[in-house]
Parts: structure tokens; sequence; C-alpha cells
């Protein structure tokens, strides 16, 4: 039985992931989801967050030189539901960040 996350827990568990990342607490992204992403989160993080930017950044070009046929254009990662705008994200992940 595969358990099947709402989609706020899956977003909280995904803004988690970036948090640990950008933090440097994580290795590698896992998929194509979280490597476009990190990459989103790196450009909407980057004027107020610069460092954990560049590692999120980092991870996601680690992923997209293995898999270049994987990266998605902005738009295409809210399209498919992966986020649910920029701002938002931007957002939510600035609060998660500042936490610490």
């Amino acid at each position: 039985m595969e358990l099947r996350l709402g989609a706020r827990d899956a977003e909280a568990a995904l803004l988690d992931r970036c948090r640990a990342a950008a933090r440097g607490e994580v290795r590698a992204a896992q998929n194509q989801r979280e490597a476009n992403v990190f990459c989103l989160s790196a450009m909407v993080l980057r004027p107020r967050f610069p460092s954990e930017s560049m590692c999120l950044m980092r991870l996601s070009e680690e992923y997209f030189a293995s898999h270049p046929d994987e990266k998605l254009q902005s738009q295409d990662v809210v399209r498919r539901g992966w986020v649910a705008n920029l701002p938002r994200l931007r957002d939510m992940l600035s609060h998660r960040l500042k936490g610490d």
C-alpha cells in the first residue's frame, strides 16, 4: 500500500527538503522534481539568502549535469504542480530558513 501525502503535507516535505539542502545537509537531489525545485528555490532566495541559494543551485546543477533533458522552465515546474507559485515558494522557504 502506497502512502499518499495530501497537497499541504507534500509541500511541507518538499520545503523541508529544500531547507536542508540550503543548509548543506543534503548531498544530492534525489530526482527531477527535487532538482527543478532546488533550482527555482535558488533563484527566488538569491537576494535574501545568497549562501543558501548557492547550495541549492549547486545541487541542481550537479543533478542536471547527469540528466540534462530533465531540466524544466519555471512555468513548467509550476504547471506540474511541484510548486504553487514562485512568491509562495520564496515566502514559505524564507520563513523556514529564518526559523533557524
